[in-house]
């Protein structure tokens, strides 16, 4: 776990106070970003990540509605093209620390309509599984299809069903798979029975990632949850732990807008019952993710809980 080691001394100190690093970060200016649509009027929004350019096709009429459960994955939210854009980057030091190589797989919860961090990641890694409610999955589709040809893999058509009832029809190339997940009655451990021949005996994830999911207190403890359910998928995170053939520990990236002080203090303190914190540092994020910027992005390792 030397790689892990690494890259936790690189990226930024550990939080030792959920209540103090809410009040570090939300006494900086912050700039307005509304709610945190791209255009929630529009169909289609055209943006652009590494010189690609993608077409995200999107539902304002969806967003508007009353649907039980909630509308806000029907459009692209601002964070999510410059989150994309990061995760990407050849500085990143995830790379450069081995935690993502060819061979990992990653899962993103709340992934919503776009898909654009599933297109700009999956040419970089093993397989992609990407998690929301059912209620995405024909748009999400429809965008994984249009952008295929920005990616060196062509995403999974077959139909996302509850995690560990899916059974992927994706053609060989493909490495994107949608699954629904409800992070209330699903079980995580049966996230990668929807990729083609999925029985490895290893059921976890190199990366966890998460854009803006957190914007409502109801939600955090199932999220929180949800993360350290996939997290336990893996062995937990310690120097002195780990055989030299032992999968690595999860790796969680939580991505989110700066909304309301007591909604981020909330999800943190919660966090903090499980995983060890820490927030990503300027230096590693670069302008566009750092502080003042509006966004942050922590990473996370889960607690051994012995």
């Amino acid at each position: 776990m030397e790689d892990l080691t690494t890259l936790l001394i690189t990226i930024g100190e550990e939080i030792q106070d959920a209540e103090e690093e809410c009040f570090l970060l939300f006494a900086q200016d912050i700039p307005s970003a509304n709610l945190g649509f791209v255009d929630s009027r529009a169909t289609t929004v055209d943006v652009t990540v590494h010189g690609h350019d993608y077409t995200i096709h999107q539902s304002p009429t969806l967003l508007s509605s009353s649907r039980a459960g909630g509308t806000t994955g029907a459009v692209l939210w601002k964070i999510t093209p410059i989150f994309s854009s990061w995760i990407t980057s050849s500085t990143n030091p995830l790379y450069k620390s081995n935690i993502l190589t060819p061979s990992s797989t990653a899962v993103e919860l709340g992934c919503g309509i776009s898909g654009l961090i599933a297109l700009t990641l999956s040419p970089k890694i093993s397989h992609y599984i990407a998690t929301d409610q059912e209620y995405v999955h024909r748009l999400l589709r429809q965008n994984l299809e249009a952008n295929a040809t920005q990616t060196q893999h062509q995403p999974s058509k077959s139909k996302g069903k509850k995690a560990g009832k899916v059974k992927s029809g994706a053609q060989p190339s493909s490495n994107i798979t949608f699954t629904s997940l409800d992070w209330e009655l699903d079980d995580p451990a049966n996230l990668k029975e929807s990729i083609e021949g999925g029985g490895s005996e290893d059921k976890g994830f190199d990366l966890l990632i998460s854009c803006d999911c957190i914007y409502n207190e109801a939600l955090i403890a199932p999220f929180v949850r949800a993360c350290r359910d996939v997290s336990r998928l893996r062995p937990v995170y310690g120097p002195e732990k780990g055989e030299a053939d032992e999968p690595k520990p999860t790796v969680c990236i939580i991505a989110q807008q700066q909304r309301s002080p007591d909604v981020f203090e909330a999800w943190l303190m919660e966090t903090m019952r499980y995983f060890r914190v820490w927030r990503i540092s300027d230096e590693v994020l670069g302008k566009e993710l750092g502080l003042g910027s509006g966004y942050l992005v922590h990473l996370l390792v889960l607690r051994d809980e012995e």
